[in-house]
C-alpha cells in the first residue's frame, strides 16, 4: 500500500524546513540512513498514530514574483501541491496576515486538496493567542497554531491531517496490476521508453491521470497481463537553476516510487551512473522497492569484449548497497532488448512476494552460523535463536537474538547474501528486524 503524501507549503521565511526537521526528527521514525545513500532532506518517512505517511517539504511560494529563481520555486512547489494528499499551509504570527499569503490560498484552494491552516511561531499562546483569529481570513478553515521551534501544538496539527488519509486496505483490494515506475533525472529517455513500450504493444488499455498526484499512468497488456506504468517525465523546465530542478525531480520520484512495486532507474549510457541516479536509486532501495536498472542509449556507446564488463562494474561500485538490482541495456530509440524489460519486471515481481518455509531459513542460518562465529563485545557473544519470514514486498524477515546491539550490520549482511545464496531474490531488496528474546524463552 503506497502512503499517503503530506506537502508543507508556504511563503519563503515562515517556518517550513524548521517544523519538516521537527516532524522528520521527532514524532517519528525516519527509516535508517543505509551507509553510501546520500539522503536528499526534502522528504522523510514518518509515523503518528501509527499512520504511515511520507513528508514533503518545498521550498517558499513567492505568488506575483518575476524573480526567476522565486518562479522557479512556486513553479516547484506546484508539483509538490499536485502531488500531495494533504497539504499543510504554513503562515508566521509574527508578519501577520500579508497579501502573498493570500495569494498562496487562492492557488490551494484551486488545488481542491484538503489543507490544514498551521500558524507557526506561536512560542506563547498567551501572547500571540489573539493573533491567530486573523488568519480566518484566509478562507481556508481553522487555523491550528503551532511551533515548530518550541515544538508546541504539533500533536494536534498531525491528529487532523491524518484524518485526511484514505482507508488503508481499499487501494490494495481492488487493483493487483504490477505497478512499475520509470524513474530517473531528465532526459534520459524515460518517455521514450514507455512510448516506445506504447508502440509495440499497440493494445493500450487506457491512459489514467494520476487521480490524487500528477504523474500519468499508463495501462499496457503484454502477452495477456496488464501493466501500469507510472511516468515521472515532464520536469523540462528550461531552467538554470540546477539545484532546483534536482530537488523537484526527486519530490516526484519519491511520490512515483511510493506508488510502484518496482521500479526502473533509467540512466544514460553516455553520460554514466551520477550521484543524483544513486540518490534516486537510493529512495527506491529505502522504500524496499524491486529495482531494476536499464541503461539506455546502449546504441550510441562504441564498444569492445570488454564494454559491458566495465560498465556494469561502475554501476555496481556507485550503487554499491543494492547488488540485488537487475541491469539491462536498452535503446528507447530503437527498440534494443525493451521487449526482456517485461521478463525482468515479472521475475522481481516473483522475488518480491516468494515465501520461504521457517524451518529451511532455520536450516541456513544455522549452518551460516557454523562458518562465520557471530560477534562478541566485552565477553559476550551474539547468539541467533531463530528466524522467519513475517512479509512479502519486500520480503521481510525477524531474527531472534539474545542482544541487538551485539547484531552488527556486517553480520545482518552476512546472513543476507546466505539467504541470497539459497534463493536469489534478484531485483528485490530484503529487510530484516533485529529482535532480543532471552536464551530460557527459547
Amino acid at each position: 500500500m503506497s502512503k499517503p503524501i503530506v506537502a508543507i507549503v508556504g511563503r519563503p521565511n515562515v517556518g517550513k524546513s524548521t517544523l519538516f526537521n521537527v516532524l522528520a526528527g521527532e514524532t517519528i521514525s525516519i527509516v535508517k540512513d543505509t551507509p553510501g545513500v546520500t539522503r536528499d532532506r526534502i522528504y522523510a518517512d514518518c509515523t503518528w498514530l501509527d499512520r504511515n505517511f511520507t513528508l514533503i517539504d518545498t521550498g517558499g511560494i513567492e505568488p506575483d514574483s518575476s524573480d526567476i529563481i522565486l518562479s522557479q520555486m512556486r513553479e516547484q512547489a506546484e508539483i509538490a501541491i499536485s502531488t500531495a494528499d494533504v497539504i499543510i499551509f504554513i503562515v508566521d504570527v509574527r508578519q501577520g496576515l500579508v497579501d502573498a499569503d493570500s495569494k498562496v490560498a487562492d492557488m490551494l484552494r484551486r488545488s481542491r486538496k484538503p489543507v490544514i491552516l498551521a500558524v507557526n511561531k506561536v512560542d506563547s499562546f498567551q501572547k500571540f493567542g489573539n493573533d491567530v483569529y486573523e488568519f480566518y481570513n484566509l478562507g481556508i478553515g481553522d487555523p491550528y497554531p503551532v511551533s515548530g521551534a518550541s515544538r508546541l501544538g504539533l500533536g494536534e496539527l498531525l491528529d487532523e491531517v491524518i484524518k485526511y488519509f484514505p482507508d488503508s486496505q481499499e487501494e490494495d483490494d481492488e487493483d493487483d496490476r504490477p505497478r512499475i515506475a520509470i524513474v530517473g533525472k531528465p532526459n534520459v529517455g524515460k518517455s521514450s521508453i514507455i512510448n516506445k513500450l506504447v508502440g509495440e504493444n499497440r493494445v493500450i488499455v487506457s491512459n489514467i491521470a494520476g487521480t490524487t498526484r500528477d504523474a500519468v499512468d499508463t495501462a499496457i497488456v503484454h502477452n495477456g497481463t496488464e501493466y501500469v506504468f507510472i511516468d515521472t517525465a515532464g520536469l523540462r523546465r528550461k531552467s538554470k537553476i540546477k539545484e532546483e530542478l534536482e530537488r523537484y525531480s526527486i519530490i516526484r520520484t519519491v511520490t512515483a516510487v511510493e506508488r510502484a512495486d518496482i521500479v526502473v532507474l533509467v540512466i544514460d549510457a553516455v553520460e554514466g551512473v551520477t550521484e543524483q541516479d544513486a540518490k534516486i536509486a537510493g529512495i527506491a532501495h529505502d522504500r524496499g522497492k524491486g529495482i531494476i536498472i536499464a541503461v539506455n542509449k546502449w546504441d550510441a556507446i562504441e564498444k569492445n569484449d570488454k564494454t559491458i564488463y566495465e560498465y556494469t562494474k561502475k554501476i555496481r561500485d556507485t550503487l554499491a548497497y543494492m547488488p540485488y538490482a537487475e541491469m539491462i541495456f536498452i535503446s528507447a530509440e530503437t527498440g534494443q532488448r525493451l521487449s526482456k524489460l517485461y521478463d525482468l519486471i515479472d521475475m522481481v515481481r516473483e522475488n518480491q512476494t516468494l515465501r520461504i518455509a521457517t524451518g529451511v531459513l532455520n536450516e541456513i542460518m544455522t549452518e551460516a552460523v557454523a562458518l562465520q562465529q557471530p560477534p562478541s563485545d566485552k565477553g559476550k557473544r551474539l547468539k541467533l535463536y531463530y528466524i522467519t519470514q513475517v512479509s512479502v514486498k519486500p520480503p521481510t524477515f525477524v531474527i531472534f537474538v539474545n542482544d541487538k546491539e551485539l547484531m552488527h550490520f556486517s553480520y545482518t549482511r552476512y546472513i543476507e547474501n546466505k539467504i541470497r545464496e539459497a534463493f536469489g531474490f534478484k531485483g528485490t531488496a530484503l529487510r530484516f528486524l533485529i529482535r532480543e528474546r532471552s536464551g530460557k524463552e527459547q
